[in-house]
């Protein structure tokens, strides 16, 4: 039997891959691309090995995806010269070696909350002001599929108006960079543009060669995606009448919150989840090593980890800081806190790791401790900063662990010196041939 608190760093594990895996704004592909587009997303993208179809190569050049893809040969150094005027500097600032470069961080909300917004609707709202300051000419973001209210469709965004249809969370796959030829040929020269880490990545990679004017980037955190379809299959574990969920979110209090289409709210602890019901491919091999959660290269970060129940803003440099003024009149700002020590909830959640990649069974919880814990986390786990440093480096060894085990020639190329720098402390380093 387990002690005590290796359960607890059981259930902060669980906490933790669950509340990433649902971050907001986590796009797919459909219609909207078909009439923008000659490359129909009805049909398959290129093959390649480790994709998350970000559209590029359903693109006239789809051999861009060789210099662009996160999965390749990241070089992001370059990258954060390039879009901040300097690289990430931990003795400048200490959470730069976890988040990346940064201005200023903030917890936030808006003052009003947005109907259909996943928090209060910070990033639609960010969008919107940007079309109606005439700032740019176009958005590229998603929304709703016509046909699942889950499955993310990209779409390009004229009307300030049309962003409210952008607010909430989607799970899938989304080519929403395939909409910049459209966008481009369509005469648009100042755009702005939403998305997850990997697709920021291949866009700031090809950022030079696009000839735009001015180019905002709002970026949200992501490392756990799969597709709509096995999304379902989660919610049809958690209800008999799965269909009929409009929104889920994993709270601060350390339980999952669902509400339906007939009003109904329905809160689910964490330990009762049904995660060993989960096929073993749920989440791809990519994003089970993504190295940057918190999308270091965006302009703008917008996500929760450290918000403690509001947002969490990273402002990475002047555009950053343009698009967050946007919002004065309608922003309410805290001051970002940190408690609790993450070092044992690491530990932990390497050692289940290793057991994962090795096919070793995981260590579980006995019922009778589950109320025990599930009463202590709140009181005694790491909270706000410290949570989010705790995830980040968590995805550090989560990915030097599985590419070990499963793309091992890999290593080399994927993993960048400020992934290495955060795992070093736990017993992982380098190889000669890494």
């Amino acid at each position: 039997m387990l002690s005590l608190p290796q359960h607890i760093k059981t259930l902060f594990l669980l906490h933790i891959i669950m509340s990433i895996f649902f971050d907001i704004h986590k796009p797919y592909s459909v219609g909207m691309l078909d009439k923008l587009t000659d490359h129909p997303t009805g049909t398959d993208a290129p093959h390649r090995a480790m994709c998350t179809d970000c559209g590029i190569s359903r693109t006239s050049k789809p051999e861009r995806c060789g210099k662009a893809c996160q999965f390749i040969k990241p070089n992001y150094p370059k990258l954060e010269k390039q879009v901040h005027g300097r690289i990430r500097n931990a003795s400048l600032q200490p959470d730069e070696a976890f988040f990346g470069p940064f201005l200023s961080m903030h917890r936030a909300g808006l003052k009003r909350h947005r109907e259909g917004a996943q928090w209060t609707g910070i990033t639609s709202e960010i969008g919107k002001r940007l079309l109606e300051s005439g700032k740019v000419d176009a958005v590229i973001a998603v929304k709703p599929h016509e046909l699942d209210r889950w499955k993310p469709q990209p779409v390009l965004v004229t009307d300030p108006e049309e962003m409210k249809h952008c607010r909430g969370m989607r799970m899938g796959y989304a080519p929403s960079l395939a909409l910049l030829e459209p966008a481009i040929e369509a005469g648009h020269k100042r755009i702005a543009f939403i998305g997850i880490p990997c697709q920021v990545y291949a866009l700031r990679s090809l950022e030079k060669e696009l000839g735009l004017e001015r180019l905002y980037v709002i970026g949200t955190p992501c490392s756990d995606n799969t597709t709509t379809a096995n999304f379902h299959q989660f919610l049809a574990l958690l209800s008999e009448q799965p269909e009929t969920i409009n929104y889920l979110e994993f709270r601060a209090d350390y339980k999952v919150e669902l509400r339906f289409d007939d009003g109904r709210r329905q809160e689910i602890p964490f330990l009762k989840l049904p995660i060993s019901k989960l096929p073993g491919d749920f989440f791809p091999l990519t994003c089970q090593t993504c190295v940057d959660y918190t999308n270091s290269l965006a302009d703008i970060t917008v996500g929760y980890m450290a918000g403690e129940g509001d947002q969490w803003l990273i402002v990475r440099n002047e555009r950053g800081a343009e698009l967050l003024a946007l919002l004065n009149d309608d922003l309410e700002t805290k001051p970002l806190r940190s408690s609790g020590k993450r070092r044992k909830h690491v530990e932990g959640f390497k050692a289940n790791v290793e057991n994962s990649v090795n096919g070793l069974p995981l260590r579980t919880m006995p019922e009778f401790v589950r109320p025990i814990v599930a009463w202590l986390m709140p009181k005694i786990g790491p909270k706000g900063l410290e949570f989010a440093r705790t995830r980040v480096e968590m995805k550090a060894v989560e990915t030097i662990l599985h590419l070990r085990r499963k793309q091992p020639a890999k290593v080399k190329n994927l993993v960048p010196e400020h992934v290495w720098n955060l795992a070093e402390s736990y017993g992982l380093s380098k190889s000669d041939h890494e």
